[in-house]
């Protein structure tokens, strides 16, 4: 079951490995592999939570802004990027055991697209982010990005 504490692995410094397709629409682009350092801290006694994401060979930074619903049990993941300077509609979903899978919708390139953020392989030094985009409604999807996170020091947060 999702809980106000679930987000609480992330906190702290990671240096993050990028993989992220040339095409967010295209399954057979190629992908780009950059490096990035991260730092998370929660707010709400962990109900809440913010990343920065700092990714100095592409130029720019991100942020996320994690808020838990308690009425739904659920998550609304919000995303910006120094780039635009605006929010993107936000993902919402729960964690299922070790997995948490977040959806929402979207446009990329003028296209409607479904995403989903897949949170996994966590542990208290590594973590997997994963994004898809589907343009037909969830029935297929094309994984555009992936990010493995590892602790900056190598040790858990304190």
């Amino acid at each position: 079951m999702s809980g106000p504490h679930d987000f609480d692995f992330f906190h702290g410094e990671w240096e993050v490995r990028h993989r992220r397709r040339t095409d967010f629409l295209d399954p057979d682009s190629g992908w780009e592999e950059f490096w990035a350092t991260s730092r998370c801290w929660s707010l709400f006694d962990g109900a809440a939570n913010i990343d920065e994401l700092d990714v100095p060979s592409q130029g720019w930074k991100g942020l996320t802004l994690r808020l838990y619903d308690r009425e739904t049990e659920q998550w609304s993941l919000n995303w910006s990027s120094s780039r635009s300077g605006r929010l993107f509609p936000p993902v919402t979903g729960r964690f299922e055991g070790e997995r948490g899978e977040f959806h929402g919708d979207d446009t990329h390139d003028g296209k409607e697209v479904r995403v989903r953020f897949v949170w996994s392989g966590i542990s208290d030094i590594t973590a997997r982010w994963e994004q898809a985009f589907s343009v037909d409604g969830g029935e297929t999807w094309v994984t555009n990005w992936v990010m493995d996170f590892g602790r900056a020091s190598g040790t858990p947060a304190p």
